[in-house]
């Protein structure tokens, strides 16, 4: 029940959750060499074709804070449901240096 700009919001949001994450696991985002995958999955109705949109909140904010680093392969797909009734759920993959 959200549009477009929303959603892309929410997937920015998800992107940060992800970079809290991945700092609580390395120590030091300086170590990430590069974000290799993104997969977004958007919750939305069979007639919803922006879903590369509402990805686009992560994928932006990993150009930022990586810049080119933080170009990535990824894919967006719309799903029936989410657990938890989410209207979007992101999975990211990324290379780090070893310590």
């Amino acid at each position: 029940d959200i549009d477009t700009e929303s959603g892309k919001a929410a997937a920015r949001a998800i992107a940060i959750d992800l970079l809290a994450t991945l700092h609580a696991h390395v120590g030091d985002l300086n170590r990430v060499t590069r974000i290799v995958k993104v997969m977004s999955l958007v919750n939305s109705t069979p007639e919803f074709t922006e879903q590369h949109l509402v990805t686009n909140g992560a994928s932006e904010l990993l150009a930022e804070v990586f810049g080119d680093k933080g170009k990535h392969a990824r894919s967006a797909f719309g799903v029936a449901q989410i657990p938890l009734g989410a209207c979007v759920e992101i999975e990211m993959i990324a290379e780090v240096k070893a310590a």
